[in-house]
């Protein structure tokens, strides 16, 4: 990391920063550095020269020299309750008078006197006591994980911390009112970004007004002109009324335009978004250089996440989306989400796809709440199987072009759908039959699977050339592409399911 970089790591926010209203409340002593400077923002500084009454000046909290048994402490109150998922125990330029060891403590106490932090609470260690290292960020995982509203740094036996942070996603804390949906103090994310070349996507829901360019969202010039866009969770589900989009500072670098986009998947995994077919255009409009502009929304929602995209690239500073929770399933009147969610789910999975793995962890999933979570969840259950489950479902496929009676006695269950996404076959002449049979022969032979397309609207010659083209394939490619197809087969059959 660079000197002065304080990124969070992604998708992750410093629970205990001063900006975010993070506030060290007591230290058992604080003689040469205040513990304010815990929570300051950026790196620990260097001045050279400069001293104070009580001996070279630290930017930092530091302690003096124990000359009693015991050791030094200090009592943070965090700005975000939440869960802490790891720390950084910093100690920039406290190269010879850093503590040796650290632990962290916390509780939730909301609302709790000073006096009842020091005497009465009982805290919960969760980050046992870790060997640091001077003059470096000294990263830790915790290892208990609850809603947190206040961390006790304990260090032994004393000495001097540059910087605490407490990184880890805050709690979803709004009760029906009316908030910003996607402010990390809501419990907002940022989950991924195209392109971030020049500040970080975390920066575009952090509380307040940017002071510069610098605490914004910025990309780098597209080469061609293009567009790039960024992911984002609710801390709530919620429905949105009003958008506000601010390019403040931003004024020969602001994006022309944008699209808002929505979906609802409740903790979908970051990767899927960024291939889903799903989303749905929710806003558009100019952006102005160097000004916040609000707009209104034409599907309100429920919604869970967000991707917002500009055109072509640029710099934004802030993102509000103005709503209410509301954790209403927009799936509870689609018969399709219904039937899953039903007794009979097992049943039902069974005949879209054959890999028992991948009916028993859907049906381990459900409630759905949407078609979106529903469709999204069966195309990332499937892709997390290994390779024998992917061939489990081939061999509950015929081969392209298999007699109709035969079909209907093998395949029972599936028969009708297997005939009609082979209806192409029905128009096929009998050389091209002739030739599908022998290909499909050499496939197996090639492979040892049969040969597996989502066949629904293509012809017979398509399919013979679409096999012609992939029988060349390495063998561990040809398996993954076979596995695509495999994906596509069961989207269309959950879909024909009502």
């Amino acid at each position: 990391m660079k000197p002065d970089d304080t990124t969070a790591p992604r998708g992750l926010v410093d629970l205990a920063a001063a900006e975010v209203g993070g506030r060290a409340l007591l230290a058992s002593d604080e003689f040469f550095a205040g513990k304010e400077n815990l929570l300051a923002a950026g790196r620990g500084v260097w001045k050279e020269g400069l001293y104070t009454e009580h001996g070279k000046w630290m930017d930092g909290w530091e302690s003096r020299r124990r000359r009693t048994p015991g050791h030094d402490w200090c009592i943070i109150e965090l700005g975000l309750v939440g869960e802490i998922a790891m720390v950084d125990i910093c100690t920039d330029h406290f190269t010879g008078n850093y503590p040796p060891f650290a632990e962290i403590e916390a509780c939730h106490a909301p609302g709790a006197s000073v006096h009842a932090l020091r005497d009465e609470i009982v805290w919960t260690r969760i980050v046992n006591q870790v060997a640091l290292k001077g003059g470096q960020q000294n990263l830790a995982l915790a290892e208990v994980h609850g809603a947190w509203t206040h961390v006790r740094l304990r260090i032994f036996p004393a000495g001097g911390v540059a910087r605490l942070r407490c990184y880890g996603r805050p709690s979803p804390n709004a009760q029906g009112a009316r908030i910003d949906l996607v402010a990390m103090t809501n419990g907002g994310r940022t989950l991924a970004a195209s392109d971030m070349y020049f500040s970080d996507m975390a920066n575009l829901i952090r509380p307040g007004r940017a002071t510069d360019m610098g605490q914004g969202w910025e990309t780098r010039r597209s080469r061609p002109p293009g567009e790039d866009w960024i992911l984002l969770q609710f801390g709530h589900a919620g429905r949105i009324d009003e958008i506000e989009i601010d390019t403040l500072h931003f004024k020969g670098n602001y994006p022309d335009s944008f699209v808002l986009e929505a979906l609802h998947w409740p903790d979908a995994p970051p990767h899927d978004l960024t291939r889903s077919e799903a989303w749905t255009a929710i806003a558009r409009g100019p952006l102005r250089a160097h000004e916040a502009r609000s707009f209104p929304v034409d599907d309100a929602g429920p919604w869970t996440h967000l991707r917002l995209r500009i055109q072509p690239d640029g710099g934004v500073s802030r993102l509000r989306v103005w709503g209410t929770p509301d954790y209403t399933a927009p799936g509870s009147d689609d018969p399709l989400v219904a039937l899953i969610n039903g007794p009979d789910a097992t049943t039902h999975l069974a005949r879209c796809c054959g890999a028992h793995r991948w009916v028993a962890a859907m049906a381990k999933d459900a409630p759905y709440q949407s078609r979106t979570h529903l469709l999204g969840e069966a195309d990332a259950h499937w892709w997390r199987l290994d390779e024998s489950d992917w061939l489990e479902a081939f061999t509950h496929h015929p081969r392209i072009g298999a007699d109709v009676a035969k079909l209907r006695e093998k395949f029972a269950a599936t028969a009708n759908w297997s005939a009609g996404e082979q209806a192409g076959m029905a128009s096929a002449d009998e050389e091209v039959i002739r030739e599908l049979a022998a290909s499909n022969r050499a496939y197996e032979r090639r492979f040892g699977f049969i040969f597996i397309v989502c066949a629904s609207g293509l012809s017979a010659a398509e399919m013979l050339a679409r096999l012609k083209h992939r029988i060349d394939n390495e063998p561990e490619a040809e398996l993954r592409i076979a596995a695509g197809e495999q994906a596509k087969i069961t989207r269309l059959r959950l879909e024909k399911l009502t």
